[in-house]
């Protein structure tokens, strides 16, 4: 499983701090579909997901009404770019990270220095992006389902592949079909908790132990930062290897 490691995070309990963090993300997110679109929701499928998720979170309204000013040009604050990272972690895992910043050059000096910090290198563009393909990534509440029973209901139009796991699967779509096959799953009573465009490793590497606890944490890390996104990488964990960090 490529995202495990996530849903052993999910499963921690959380502080007011990540809370914060967490806000900020959805509100980075909701900033950037409203410049990348209309700023309504009704016509802008990417803002209208974004606020879903940040209304699923409890995100106050004037939080969300503040990020759509802010990506309309409303609010008189630094523009945010979506800008991708790529290298090498710990033990040679190939990272990329999808990030959301004002502030591009404090944004790279962080991350080159967790990087460096955690024995690995931030490279530049396309470093490590050949190992990767480009997908939509679907993340749904299995609600009880077997792996069998959600495959079922995840056969449509656009999805080429689907990892099961608690309390987050992973259903991948061709990047064309990834709005379509949202509705179309949503439609068929699957809970859709979020869908964004990603990336997914061609091969994984399995670590153990002392490594795959270094990596683990290393990821942990990325993925707390404010200005990430998502985090992609080529860890594979088994069931065995979730169990021993948990």
């Amino acid at each position: 499983m490529g995202r495990k490691w996530q849903n052993i995070k999910l499963d921690k309990g959380k502080t007011d701090a990540q809370r914060g963090a967490l806000f900020t993300k959805l509100s980075k997110e909701i900033t950037l579909s409203a410049k990348g679109g209309s700023p309504d929701p009704d016509s802008n499928h990417r803002l209208k997901m974004a606020v879903e998720k940040a209304r699923e979170h409890n995100m106050p309204l004037d939080n969300i009404k503040r990020a759509i000013a802010r990506g309309s040009g409303g609010s008189g604050e630094k523009e945010i770019e979506e800008l991708r990272y790529e290298g090498y972690g710990p033990h040679g895992l190939a990272v990329v990270i999808d990030a959301a910043t004002d502030n591009r050059n404090r944004t790279a000096g962080e991350f080159r220095f967790s990087f460096t910090k955690n024995g690995g290198t931030l490279g530049e563009t396309g470093t490590v992006g050949w190992m990767f393909d480009a997908v939509g990534i679907i993340e749904a509440d299995p609600q009880g389902r077997t792996a069998d029973e959600l495959t079922e209901a995840a056969l449509v139009d656009g999805v080429v592949d689907l990892e099961y796991d608690t309390p987050t699967s992973y259903i991948y779509t061709e990047t064309a079909q990834l709005a379509a096959a949202r509705d179309a799953l949503a439609g068929a009573g699957v809970k859709v908790t979020d869908a964004y465009l990603g990336m997914r490793a061609k091969q994984r590497v399995a670590l153990e132990g002392a490594q795959l606890q270094e990596a683990f944490s290393f990821l942990q890390a990325l993925e707390d930062h404010e200005d990430v996104q998502h985090v992609f990488s080529n860890l594979e964990v088994t069931d065995a290897a979730a169990e021993a960090l948990a």
